[in-house]
């Protein structure tokens, strides 16, 4: 085992920037495939439930996944587990890569995401076993950075790779990016982590995991593939099956609970009312952040016939806004207000943004990407005065020691609603997009962004005024 002082381990930098990297890696993978959408329709064939299978397929795979990854880092010890899960992903990059049809890319999103989800949630566990307390604070800090420099990267930097055609390699470049990215963190990763022993008493739920990964995808798949095949009668049964999945789910952790069994997660935290509520804003947060982005960059390739790089530079306006607003909550305004009005005023700037953004897009002549420029800073603000607090907010509403499972499951949610988001604000552009309509594509899935923008801030009511620790 490595020797862990009062002071900390000796190279726990090092460990935060490697664990850094591999966040960073995930949100390339979250992001940069947004902008390959036309190149991957031309060299593959691909449908537009194609395109969202290669963007929400990651996401979905990641989120379910996710709780599982934690439960095998305590079984397995943390360094083992991001070792294996890095590996992993870095190797699933490459295959992705090499492709050599749409259908088997798609299989291997799901696969990168998993393997993702082998490997994020041991990231916190290495902090803490890294850093003495006192500066845990600083540590995590870093964290917000990091999502930010990530989500500016990922689209710029697809679009250019695209449009550069390195090698005459073209959307592939965008999954080689992870290889350098990902061997030289692994031989960092394995000198440098602590070593800690597995702990062989804990009881991995595999029960409980694969019903979380049915109830998933009997989510998301008809909402990807509803439109398509027409609305047919399975596609309801789907999505009334993944309800019942859930509390199937949630009967069995706490029977596990019950016999002295080891649950996937600790079900007695959806007994806080709070917390609750706060998940499901969170989930309603992320389905509309994560689509409500993508149709900007689809309706400017696929509307307007903006090239990858361009539809890339599209983002920065957006990414500048989060910046401003991450800075405004995170730096004093959650602290005087409290989080829950941080959040609330930052659904409603989200509003105004995305209300100019309707009115901005009356139709495809005659557009300019600088009149959306004010309405991306405006809702941009909005989404970086949200994301900064969130997560603190709803933890906020469970004990100390449920502080792990709470966090695991508010992860899960994240990557789940985003693949929904996804899969929703898709199947809405391209509704009107097919029918050579994709402003109306545009606003219409603008729309469901205010719906849920609205359903956040009432959701958000239930909240602590004040994040408890």
């Amino acid at each position: 085992m490595t020797q862990i002082t009062e002071t900390g381990y000796k190279y726990r930098w090092l460990v935060l920037t490697v664990v850094l990297i591999a966040e960073i890696m995930d949100l390339f993978d979250a992001t940069i495939v947004n902008v390959a959408g036309p190149t991957l329709a031309e060299k593959l064939g691909a449908s537009n439930s194609d395109l969202q299978w290669v963007i929400g397929g990651y996401a979905l795979a990641l989120g379910s996944g996710l709780i599982l990854g934690g439960r095998l880092g305590d079984r397995f010890g943390r360094r083992n587990m991001f070792l294996f899960g890095l590996a992993g992903f870095t190797i699933a990059s490459l295959l992705c890569a090499l492709a050599p049809n749409i259908g088997l890319l798609i299989v291997l999103r799901f696969a990168q995401g998993f393997l993702g989800a082998m490997l994020l949630p041991q990231g916190f566990g290495l902090i803490r076993e890294s850093f003495p307390p006192k500066e845990f604070g600083k540590a995590f800090a870093a964290y917000g950075p990091a999502f930010g420099l990530g989500g500016i990267i990922g689209p710029v930097l697809g679009g250019f790779i695209i449009e550069a055609n390195i090698l005459d390699l073209g959307w592939r470049a965008v999954f080689l990016v992870n290889l350098p990215i990902g061997i030289i963190s692994f031989i960092l990763a394995a000198k440098y982590l602590p070593k800690s022993p597995a702990d062989k008493t804990v009881k991995i739920d595999l029960l409980g995991a694969a019903l979380v990964v049915l109830a998933s995808g009997l989510l998301v798949y008809p909402l990807i593939k509803g439109q398509d095949a027409g609305w047919p009668l399975w596609t309801y049964l789907m999505l009334a099956g993944s309800l019942v999945t859930f509390g199937i789910f949630a009967l069995t952790e706490k029977a596990t609970h019950k016999r002295g069994g080891t649950p996937l997660i600790d079900a007695s935290i959806f007994q806080k009312r709070a917390y609750t509520f706060g998940l499901a804003g969170l989930g309603i947060y992320f389905a509309g952040f994560t689509g409500v982005y993508l149709i900007l960059t689809l309706f400017l390739q696929f509307g307007e016939r903006f090239t990858s790089s361009e539809a890339g530079l599209g983002n920065i306006p957006i990414a500048l806004g989060s910046a401003i607003g991450g800075t405004i909550s995170g730096a004093f305004l959650a602290d005087k207000i409290g989080g829950r009005f941080t959040l609330q005023i930052g659904a409603l700037i989200q509003l105004v943004g995305v209300g100019l953004m309707w009115l901005a897009v009356p139709s495809l002549a005659n557009f300019s990407i600088w009149q959306l420029v004010p309405a991306l800073v405006i809702s941009g603000i909005g989404t970086g005065m949200i994301a900064a607090p969130i997560f603190d907010t709803v933890l906020s509403t469970v004990e100390p020691g449920q502080s792990g499972s709470a966090s695991g499951v508010l992860s899960a949610v994240q990557s789940v609603s985003s693949s929904v988001g996804v899969a929703i604000f898709g199947t809405v552009f391209f509704h009107f997009a097919t029918l050579g309509q994709a402003d109306a594509g545009f606003r219409n899935a603008l729309i469901v962004q205010l719906v849920l923008l609205a359903l956040f801030a009432v959701v958000s009511v239930a909240l602590p005024k004040r994040a408890s620790h």
